[in-house]
């Protein structure tokens, strides 16, 4: 059983077992949570799937936040020129296969063209569980790597829903406004829509649940949103 800390209990004591509308969420949120430093916001869905659903996707919020990210281009000649050219920190082919191979993951994000991804299987073992294997699904492989270099540099997000049907995201840090911490959900909340699989009956989302990375969360009001 996990055994919260003072500030954390005095938080929670400021909100009601209730499911608040999303800009009250949003405004409780901010008011409550505690932590010296930009605490960063998160949301979790709690989604109806059956086995053979699979939710995942990749969004460029209106607002960035976070650390820019470090991305590897797997790519060759020209190609890894222009990745370079664009913005990429790294570029190149079995260079970085082998340094991979050999323990190197001072990176944050990975794009491939269509070309290397037979050479990457060999280290698919190692990228795969860290989230950092190039897929076609969510745009990390493809010929116009200068585009994807950019959207993932500007912030792009990357999720999924796990074997239990949440999605749990970072999308939005507390020193931003509550506007546009608003503008960051709604974007991530209409995208999530539209990875309703076609044959689900009933309802697709049961839950929202907001926090910050050190504060309780808020139950959202699904009614409340557009």
């Amino acid at each position: 059983m996990t055994v919260h800390g003072k500030l954390y209990r005095k938080a929670k004591e400021n909100i009601e077992p209730k499911a608040y509308n999303i800009k009250d969420a949003i405004s409780l949120i901010k008011k409550v949570s505690y932590a010296k430093f930009d605490e960063t916001f998160e949301a979790s869905f709690n989604l109806k799937l059956e086995k053979k659903h699979s939710v995942r996707s990749t969004i460029l919020l209106p607002n960035s936040f976070g650390k820019t990210r470090k991305v590897l281009v797997f790519a060759k000649g020209q190609k890894a020129e222009e990745a370079i050219s664009a913005g990429a920190d790294y570029a190149g082919d079995e260079e970085y296969i082998e340094k991979i191979k050999n323990g190197w993951l001072d990176f944050d994000a990975c794009i491939a063209t269509p070309d290397m991804m037979k050479e990457i299987g060999k280290i698919a073992k190692i990228l795969g569980p860290k989230g950092l294997m190039p897929n076609p699904k969510t745009g990390t492989v493809t010929d116009n790597i200068a585009n994807a270099v950019k959207e993932i540099k500007q912030g792009k997000l990357e999720y999924k829903a796990d074997k239990a049907g949440v999605v749990h995201v970072m999308f939005a840090k507390k020193s931003m406004t509550e506007e546009q911490i608003l503008e960051n959900f709604n974007q991530l909340y209409q995208d999530l829509l539209k990875k309703r699989p076609s044959d689900l009956k009933g309802n697709y989302i049961l839950s929202i649940y907001l926090s910050t990375t050190m504060s309780p969360s808020v139950k959202v009001d699904i009614s409340s949103l557009a």
